[in-house]
């Protein structure tokens, strides 16, 4: 009578529990992919099936509705590829991982289009769905090399997903438009030989980056990562280039300026810009004329700007190094200044340092400043003195103080009295490497500030008045009579929550 009982109540049959109405659990009614770049695939997600109930069942079929000819999604059931599936046994209060991955196709527009498809369940009568989604993005895709042979427009209706090397011949110009965005794929590089023009504007800015758009995992985006891609170098017979209100960043080596033919041009202007998250130096420049304003220069494993001889300019940037990735920075400066090269064979190789000059700037990170000069966040290496020129005037520099007249109304910092940034995090998830280098001001319950920080009102206002606004369009000197060092001006305490990236 007892075992009667137990078949009526769970309906067992060959011992799975073939009850009308019992569902299956999931671990989410959505799937949900981040924009996925047509023609290329995404990362593989999973889903997790549930049956959460005291007997085994069978799941009679689960079917992909579209598939990969239909939609791009793509799935895996129990070590299998297909569609369709029958008869899945699924013990009781046990799971089942289901894979998804999609290559998107082209949807000929010019903005991400939704992408969806759905997988239905069946068990003992009953239908449950999970809902695939992804938006895919159009590109235009560079494979193959592409070399740039003649004046060239690339505009920003799409976004450029480039395979390999980019190579601008000598006498060639190429401009890209506002708002470009440049998905650099693994180990894909510029070689500018002739010009680059890249000109965006704060609302519209162009990008440089890598194409990796998902998760190493569940809490970590490929977007915080450095070393997603190789570079851009510019070579010695490149003049001319610019880059504004432009964003470089996850690549090995940021900017590479190599030894320029002749010194009386300047080779690049950076301006409005981000050059950041570098997994070797953010940018080098050998023997080359540069001019850099309002630029943030930020987080490397070697050394965030280093110049060796030529002739620099940097106003009101922001070089700063709190690098954390794997195993951290390498032992370089922020910013190191040399007017030698020493190769791995073979002797130096001399190159006058004409002039270093830095007004305005921050130059900070994660080292601690040491007891002598030129420790710290800023590194000399001098082969000979007369070829040695640098100056520095209302920078602030995590560094022990240095008596030379080349050093003028400096703010030293130190570990004990550092700028307040809006964001630099600790910790172990993704928040820790997210960074945000605007001054922060803390005020006190009369709304004064709590404490004077290194940088805020103590750039030198001559000069700040020929750069009114900072990288983000916030003036300068409106209704005050002082400004702020680096590339940005001060926020307030309650200002909303922003992040400018890693």
């Amino acid at each position: 009578m007892l075992a009667a009982a137990l078949f009526a109540c769970y309906g067992l049959d060959d011992d799975y529990n073939v009850a009308p109405g019992l569902r299956l659990g999931f671990s989410t009614d959505t799937l949900a992919f981040d924009t996925v770049l047509t023609t290329v695939g995404s990362a593989t997600h999973w889903l997790m099936v549930y049956n959460r109930n005291d007997a085994p069942l069978l799941i009679e079929s689960i079917k992909l509705v579209g598939g990969a000819s239909t939609t791009g999604f793509r799935i895996n059931v129990d070590g299998r590829n297909g569609n369709t599936f029958s008869d899945i046994r699924i013990e009781a209060n046990d799971s089942l991982y289901i894979f998804v991955e999609i290559t998107s196709k082209p949807n000929g527009t010019n903005v991400p289009a939704l992408v969806e498809d759905w997988i239905e369940f069946s068990v003992n009568g009953t239908m449950q769905r999970v809902v695939l989604q992804a938006w895919g993005q159009d590109t235009h895709t560079l494979r193959g090399g592409c070399f740039i042979s003649r004046d060239t427009l690339w505009d920003a209706t799409k976004p450029y997903l480039i395979y390999d090397s980019i190579v601008v011949d000598s006498g060639a110009r190429l401009t890209i438009e506002a708002g470009a965005i440049l998905y650099m794929h693994d180990r894909a590089k510029w070689v500018i030989n002739g010009t680059l023009e890249a000109v965006g504007t704060v609302e519209q800015p162009i990008v440089f980056r890598g194409d990796r758009l998902d998760f190493v995992n569940s809490d970590l985006p490929f977007d915080l990562i450095s070393g997603l891609w190789d570079g851009m170098y510019f070579q010695p017979g490149s003049y001319g280039n610019e880059l504004s209100h432009t964003v470089v960043r996850n690549a090995f080596r940021g900017v590479v300026c190599t030894e320029a033919e002749m010194l009386d041009k300047v080779k690049i202007r950076i301006s409005d810009s981000q050059i950041k998250n570098m997994s070797q130096s953010g940018m080098e420049a050998v023997n080359s004329r540069i001019k850099a304003v309002n630029t943030e220069f930020a987080n490397a494993a070697g050394a965030v700007v280093s110049v060796t001889g030529g002739s620099v300019e940097f106003m009101h940037c922001t070089l700063a190094n709190f690098y954390r990735i794997k195993h951290g920075r390498m032992g370089q400066p922020t910013l190191f200044l040399s007017n030698y090269t020493e190769p791995e064979k073979g002797e130096k190789k001399s190159f006058p340092l004409h002039g270093a000059i830095f007004v305005n700037c921050i130059i900070d990170g994660s080292y601690y400043e040491g007891s002598q000069p030129y420790t710290g966040e800023l590194g000399v290496a001098r082969m000979d003195e007369s070829d040695f020129n640098m100056a520095f005037r209302n920078c602030a520099i995590k560094t022990a103080e240095i008596e030379d007249s080349n050093f003028v109304a400096i703010r030293y910092i130190s570990s004990s009295f550092a700028p307040v940034y809006k964001k630099i995090s600790d910790g172990n998830s993704s928040e820790s490497l997210v960074y945000d280098f605007r001054p922060l001001i803390n005020k006190d319950n009369d709304g004064k500030p709590e404490k004077k920080q290194p940088v805020v009102g103590q750039a030198d206002t001559a000069v700040a008045r020929l750069y009114p606004v900072d990288r983000l369009g916030v003036p300068r000197l409106e209704n005050k009579t002082d400004c702020d060092i680096g590339a940005y001006e001060h926020v307030e305490e309650d200002n909303e929550e922003g992040e400018m990236g890693n």
